[in-house]
């Protein structure tokens, strides 16, 4: 039995001695190990703060003292001291534990999140919450410098330094977001932490200090501590954060325990908004990923002791990384081609495009919006053709971006949306939901929604080709379903058009990207009922094939609309609008299928569809259902 098997939450932990403290950390970094060796997950994060994890339960009162975790990517250690030791082996998995902090499942997880930079503002509402009651307890906020970067810290720190409240930010500085790290941000933390002037200064400093034997107040001992800190404001962000209101203390080292212990000790003793300025490893404990940071931000299932990573490999590749070959071929037809990514240039295959066309790649970090004005910005020159790929989720987050600067002056950028649909382990954080409903309320947007690979290069192209306005084409996190041959040999997609797929007389789908291969899969299943079915791609969205859409209003009574994205106000929902406002009355039955009106949980992309019906199974029982009612 280890000494982690003893602790059952923060307050054993508090009880601990300091040498037991540093075996507590020892034995939590292996079982973060051992399980996402065999889960697969977010990796390198949570690794690198692990003596931060234990120093912060240990020094404050948790859950009565609220931590407000950054994302989520840090808080596998934190749930595993927390209580969910014992059940740290089902992250990601169906029914199992949330991959991100969840408030529903712990006490200690005092608010949730799956995208970036949300802990200042969250702890800052917090402590505002507390002093409005009168109540008494810490709030701490912990930040990685890749968050650290995106606007809403930088708004929340302004708000909350001239407040004067009591409020803690941990920034863990471990030089890493999900990507390498871009921005004068990370160039000047980096240049504080390896600047030999200052860091000579501060070792004087520190001995000087060390062998003074004055009283605390002695004179020269006063000298000292205002040398270092004069020395410290030429050199370090102090200077930034304490202009916002912060007072500024560190760098501290990060997997020094002891010290971490007593600078939050002292800390927690301190009023007024603090940063503290923790500097990590990303992966650190584990050799492979301290060498290789960004390949181990994530992982599939992997050999404790090679490194090898177990993750499936299907025989047609993923849709992102069929993506990342066509723009880079488009890149080598098209010279006014550039990409533009939010922190996620691995994720969204972009990195190929970067590799062959370096000064025409441009990650932003984590700063969509900032990434899609930017955008907007190019295509006002002429000869820019500005491609912006980022995962449906994230793209929320700049959604007042692509109204105002964009389609508002029908600026022709095209919006490449990767893991729309449901997304898998990672859960309703990062489902890609809501881009169907979210760009199609968005006057002089085009909607397309391929049904493979060749369609989504084709759209893609055909996107880059058109200039009347914004152009958005949407895939899932999944391998494409038929081969895919190089961009030049996939012929052109006739703007706005549909696609009759299959013939048949008793129903007609009108299906849209992943759903166009469910029907067809679903038709097979009718077919042995003795049920014809019409299947039509519907890869436009908006604008659609009006006069297909009249054809099939006239022909048939029984009509289902498949989506992988939100029903409310989705496509269907659009299409049983436009069947109105064509026809006025109609008699026949429409259904429409998509994803239900609720959060969706994490688990296995295919177990989720088949939950809410939208496999073939289930598309198969709701059109049968139909069919009988005729009857």
């Amino acid at each position: 039995m280890t000494l982690l098997d003893k602790i059952t939450g923060p307050e054993d932990i508090r009880s601990l001695t300091r040498p037991a403290l540093h075996q507590l950390v020892t034995d939590v970094r292996e079982r973060h190990v051992d399980v996402v060796s065999k889960t697969g997950g977010h990796f390198g994060a949570s690794l690198g703060v692990a003596e931060l994890t234990v120093a912060l339960h240990y020094v404050f009162d948790t859950p009565t003292d609220k931590l407000v975790w950054d994302t989520g990517h840090q808080g596998y250690i934190h749930k595993i001291l927390t209580g969910r030791n014992n059940q740290i082996h089902t992250i990601r998995k169906k029914d199992g534990l949330s991959p991100f902090l969840r408030r529903e499942e712990s006490d200690y997880d005092h608010f949730g999140a799956g995208h970036a930079a949300t802990s200042i503002s969250a702890a800052l509402g917090t402590a505002i919450a507390r002093d409005l009651k009168g109540e008494s307890f810490e709030v701490v906020a912990v930040i990685g410098d890749g968050a650290m970067g995106c606007g809403l810290a930088y708004e929340a720190l302004n708000n909350a330094g001239h407040t004067d409240r009591d409020l803690i930010v941990i920034l863990n500085d471990n030089d890493h977001s999900i990507a390498p790290n871009v921005g004068a941000m990370n160039k000047y933390l980096t240049g504080v932490m390896t600047h030999p002037v200052y860091n000579r200064i501060r070792d004087e400093v520190k001995d000087l200090l060390a062998k003074w034997t004055g009283g605390q107040d002695g004179f020269v001992k006063k000298v000292a501590r205002r040398t270092e800190e004069s020395v410290k404001g030429f050199f370090v962000p102090g200077m930034l954060f304490e202009e916002l209101g912060f007072r500024y203390i560190g760098p501290v080292d990060g997997h020094d325990l002891d010290s971490l212990v007593d600078t939050l000790t002292n800390v927690r003793m301190m009023d007024g908004p603090i940063l503290v300025h923790v500097v990590t490893q990303k992966g650190k404990g584990y050799p492979p990923a301290e060498e290789d940071a960004y390949k181990w931000h994530a992982a599939s299932p992997f050999d404790k002791i090679s490194g090898e990573q177990k993750g499936n490999h299907p025989s047609l590749p993923r849709y992102q990384k069929v993506f990342g070959k066509g723009i880079r071929e488009l890149g080598e037809i098209d010279s006014s081609l550039v990409v533009i990514t939010a922190g996620m240039p691995d994720g969204t295959s972009t990195d190929l495009f970067e590799q062959k066309f370096p000064e025409r790649f441009f990650d932003v970090g984590i700063a969509e919006a900032h990434g899609v004005t930017a955008a907007a910005g190019m295509v006002t020159q002429e000869d820019v053709t500005p491609v912006v790929c980022i995962y449906s989720t994230f793209l929320q987050r700049a959604f007042d971006s692509i109204i105002h600067d964009v389609a508002l002056q029908r600026l022709p950028v095209v919006f490449c949306m990767d893991r729309a649909g449901i997304a898998g382990p990672d859960g309703p954080t990062h489902h890609g939901t809501f881009d169907i409903p979210y760009m199609m309320l968005i006057p002089n947007m085009t909607v397309t929604a391929p049904k493979d690979g060749s369609e989504m290069l084709s759209l893609v192209r055909l996107g880059t080709q058109w200039k009347k306005g914004p152009f958005s084409v949407r895939w899932p996190r999944e391998a494409v379903p038929h081969a895919v041959p190089h961009v030049s040999e996939i012929p052109d997609i006739e703007y706005g058009s549909w696609e009759v797929l299959r013939t048949g007389e008793d129903l007609v789908f009108l299906a849209t990207g992943t759903m166009v291969e469910v029907a067809s899969q679903t038709a097979e299943i009718l077919e042995d009922e003795g049920v014809q079915s019409q299947i039509i791609n519907c890869r436009f969205l908006k604008p659609y094939d009006e006069e297909m859409l009249r054809n099939v209003v006239e022909k048939y009574e029984k009509i289902i609309i498949l989506e992988e994205g939100a029903v409310t106000n989705g496509f269907g929902a659009f299409v049983v609008r436009e069947i109105l406002n064509l026809e006025g009355a109609y008699s026949g039955e429409i259904k429409c299928l998509g994803i239900p009106d609720h959060f969706i949980e994490h688990g296995p992309r295919d177990i989720l569809l088949s939950e809410i019906g939208l496999d073939k199974n289930g598309v198969a029982r709701e059109a049968l259902d139909m069919l009988r009612k005729r009857s």
